[in-house]
């Protein structure tokens, strides 16, 4: 990978700045279609597909972090320029995400791959897919190619996975140290409005009591996410859920990108040695970047999104080289 110029070198203000960043995303040239897929009885997550002109070079499918959507930056602009190249898109809204809090009743957690491989198992469009999680998504995304093993080859050519918390227990930690409050409380924020906006249409199963001195993310964990899918606690659900457990069964070609300065996942995560074991994981770490902050001093401004796009146009073309028969 080329090296990558910083516009922030401060973690934080990466972070932040890329957050807030305008992603135009061309809807006119490339309409979006909804598609609704029910994974489970009484169970649907939306998905938005784009398509680009001319017959596809291959897909993307795209998914996001904790309390996104769909439509957060880093998915839009992402998906801008694997259109322009020639990809069809899909970028997936998690159970409940992007306004979908009607479609089931349960909510989502970072180890619950089952609607993404339904969605990789429904897909239909031709040439090969390539699966990109960041953050949360990202562990969906490592977790659901190891625990596929050699099977997940006909569901995905490879994976890719940005600023991942492959260590949900170490990263939960993290998100609790005072110098990262400001995070943490807006993740909190958003998840107890999350509550608080299903117990108004499912009384029956989500009661506000329930948030009464919940001050962490491992709080929420424990006390909402961990029993609402049957585990013993916070402590089980990470231990049991990271991506971390299943880096050596993943068979397929897997880029991990994280930040070396990223302020919510520590980077001693990624000295699992499965990344100097298991040959079909690349580990590229970038110096500066904070968490999903990848924004660069000069263009194309979005650094990322380049870099994953040529390194899927490269397996595609070392796949098509290795499929010619002389």
């Amino acid at each position: 990978m080329p090296p990558f110029d910083p516009l922030f070198r401060n973690p934080d203000l990466a972070t932040i700045a890329a957050n807030f960043w305008p992603r135009p995303l061309d809807t006119a040239r490339f309409p979006v279609r909804s598609r609704f897929y029910q994974t489970e009885p009484e169970v649907q997550v939306r998905v938005e597909e784009q398509r680009p002109e001319g017959n596809p070079r291959g897909q993307f499918v795209l998914v996001h972090g904790l309390e996104s959507s769909a439509d957060t930056g880093y998915l839009r602009s992402m998906a801008q320029a694997a259109l322009e190249a020639g990809f069809v898109v899909h970028r997936m809204n998690l159970r409940t995400c992007g306004g979908t809090e009607h479609l089931c009743k349960t909510m989502y957690h970072a180890g619950l791959t089952g609607d993404l491989r339904f969605l990789l198992e429904r897909n239909r469009e031709p040439g090969p897919v390539y699966l990109v999680g960041y953050s949360l998504g990202g562990n969906l995304a490592l977790k659901l190619a190891g625990e596929m093993g050699d099977d997940a080859r006909r569901l995905m050519a490879a994976v890719c996975a940005v600023c991942v918390p492959i260590d949900l227990a170490a990263c939960s930690r993290r998100l609790g140290q005072p110098r990262n409050q400001i995070y943490e409380r807006r993740f909190l924020r958003k998840m107890k409005d999350r509550i608080r906006l299903r117990s108004r249409g499912m009384p029956e199963l989500y009661s506000t009591k329930v948030l009464d001195g919940i001050r962490s993310m491992w709080d929420f964990d424990d006390r909402i996410t961990a029993p609402a899918f049957g585990f013993r606690d916070a402590g089980d659900y990470y231990g049991t859920q990271s991506a971390v457990r299943f880096l050596d069964g993943i068979r397929v070609p897997a880029l991990v990108v994280p930040a070396k300065d990223d302020p919510l996942i520590p980077f001693e995560v990624f000295r699992h040695p499965a990344f100097e074991t298991n040959p079909a994981l690349r580990l590229e770490p970038v110096e500066h970047g904070g968490h999903l902050g990848f924004l660069a001093r000069r263009r194309p401004r979005f650094w990322l999104d380049r870099e994953i796009l040529d390194w899927a146009i490269q397996l595609r073309n070392k796949s098509a080289d290795s499929a010619v028969v002389i």
